[in-house]
């Protein structure tokens, strides 16, 4: 990957920064992006050592804000001319539900419209690239249905655990399959990867009232203890996004999903349902209106 330029959010820690590190490593030049400057630049210093080359910055930006991601994507066009990979790995867990400063379900922003917005406002760079791949990780316990009717969980939103993360996920792979249709013929593939449970920042902050009240007491336990004997290392969990992005088995492949041991699954009905697509692709197109109005980055 040594002439390759890779994105990939959500990276300055966790399954992100373990996939920024395995890419790096390959040769690639990566972009991070993280809400923490100082975090950030921790990271690509981390990464830069390990990777022995200095192709490794860190761009600060909230993507679950329409204006982080139009910052986000127009430091990477005023950095380079193409994007190779964009891998859209952040992700958030919310117990209670909260809206971003767009009004928009903090999860939905980060696990749907985030890909959506992103790929869009990158999409030119994209396209620059010789074969560019779109990868989208899902999460959690996907594959339940998929609520047309309450997107946002505005009516029905459960906490932690069987909870509103699962919808979003699923509705990650909905809108993947929807991308890879829209971007047939572009050069550019979309592609959905399972990473597994990994003891990631995200499982480690899980808090006790996440956990019904009965099994609170043990909750420490679990968390402290358990966890990270049954939770994969991060290297595992980056595995599927790794794969993604530099198979040549992948090549020209696009709307395929991956689990965690990189092999191609059937995506559930759920995701596969047109209605389900089209109404998380219309929501979208919705939400993400004011700045895809605008010219893109690197038009």
């Amino acid at each position: 990957m040594n002439d390759s330029v890779v994105l990939i959010t959500g990276s300055t820690g966790g399954i992100g920064m373990g996939t920024a590190r395995a890419l790096a490593g390959r040769g690639a030049s990566v972009i991070l992006s993280g809400l923490d400057p100082e975090r950030g630049q921790r990271a690509a210093r981390d990464i830069r050592s390990s990777a022995g080359h200095d192709r490794v910055h860190a761009v600060a930006a909230d993507v679950t804000r329409l204006d982080g991601m139009r910052r986000l994507a127009a430091a990477v066009a005023g950095r380079h001319d193409r994007l190779d990979v964009l891998v859209n790995n952040v992700g958030v867990n919310r117990p209670a539900r909260e809206l971003t400063t767009d009004g928009v379900e903090t999860m939905f922003a980060a696990h749907v419209l985030a890909p959506f917005t992103l790929t869009h406002l990158l999409l030119p760079l994209l396209e620059r690239a010789p074969a560019a791949r779109v990868v989208n990780l899902t999460g959690g316990l996907p594959g339940g249905p998929i609520d047309r009717d309450d997107l946002q969980g505005e009516r029905r939103y459960l906490g932690w655990l069987f909870s509103h993360y699962n919808h979003t996920k699923t509705m990650t792979m909905a809108l993947t399959c929807r991308l890879a249709d829209r971007l047939r013929g572009s050069g550019v593939t979309a592609n959905v990867v399972y990473p597994g449970h990994g003891y990631t920042p995200l499982n480690r902050a899980t808090p006790i009232r996440a956990f019904p009240i009965a099994y609170r007491p043990i909750a420490p336990l679990v968390l402290k203890v358990v966890a990270p004997l049954f939770l994969s290392d991060l290297t595992r969990s980056a595995r599927s996004s790794v794969y993604a992005a530099t198979s040549p088995e992948l090549d020209g492949v696009s709307g395929a999903y991956l689990d965690d041991r990189c092999r191609r699954k059937p995506l559930p009905a759920s995701a596969l349902d047109p209605a389900a697509q089209q109404a998380v692709w219309d929501l979208c197109v919705r939400l993400s209106a004011p700045v895809l109005r605008a010219p893109a980055p690197g038009d």
